[in-house]
């Protein structure tokens, strides 16, 4: 009964898969309110679009995302493999609501010149508020915010990641 129930679930839900990209607008958020400007990098990855139902989805991702700031005394840049675990709300035809938890993991970080890996934490927790459109050819655009929820410093100071992401998307059609 069990086997049957499983089989009838995974047969119900419709699984798309994808790759998209974009452009980040990263920054970080200290407690002492230090004056940093926002760096411009770049995520890339792939994703699994799951439909639960007609409305609602569920989409896990696998991203490479460039992150950190810039600064006169030297730029911060985190390079990160972020898993977002994404609830979407579909609207309509193509529009989408989605939010989430991020996992990121911590594959290099670099300040100014000098490598830095040991001054940050080597894991970092968001959350994703973001909305996108898909055509029916499976193309698609969308812009998220990831605020980040943890220390990602290894020292005293609080600093917290803070990245926008426009991004376009294509995810292969079953037929």
């Amino acid at each position: 009964m069990v086997i049957f129930t499983a089989n009838a679930l995974i047969a119900q839900n419709h699984v798309e898969f994808g790759l998209k990209g974009g452009v980040n607008l990263a920054s970080l958020n200290f407690d002492n309110n230090e004056d940093f400007n926002s760096r411009t990098s770049f995520h890339l990855g792939g994703l699994a679009h799951i439909h639960l139902s007609k409305q609602f989805a569920f989409q896990p991702e696998l991203m490479y995302s460039g992150q950190g700031a810039d600064h006169q005394i030297g730029d911060i840049k985190l390079s990160y493999i972020n898993v977002p675990l994404l609830g979407q709300y579909m609207i309509g035809t193509g529009f989408r609501l989605e939010t989430g938890p991020q996992l990121g993991f911590l594959v290099g970080a670099k300040v100014g010149d000098s490598e830095a890996n040991d001054d940050f934490n080597s894991f970092d927790l968001s959350w994703a508020f973001g909305a996108g459109y898909i055509t029916t050819s499976g193309f698609g655009v969308d812009a998220r915010y990831n605020l980040g929820l943890t220390d990602i410093r290894s020292n005293d100071t609080n600093v917290k990641n803070s990245v926008w992401q426009l991004g376009v998307f294509y995810q292969f059609r079953n037929k």
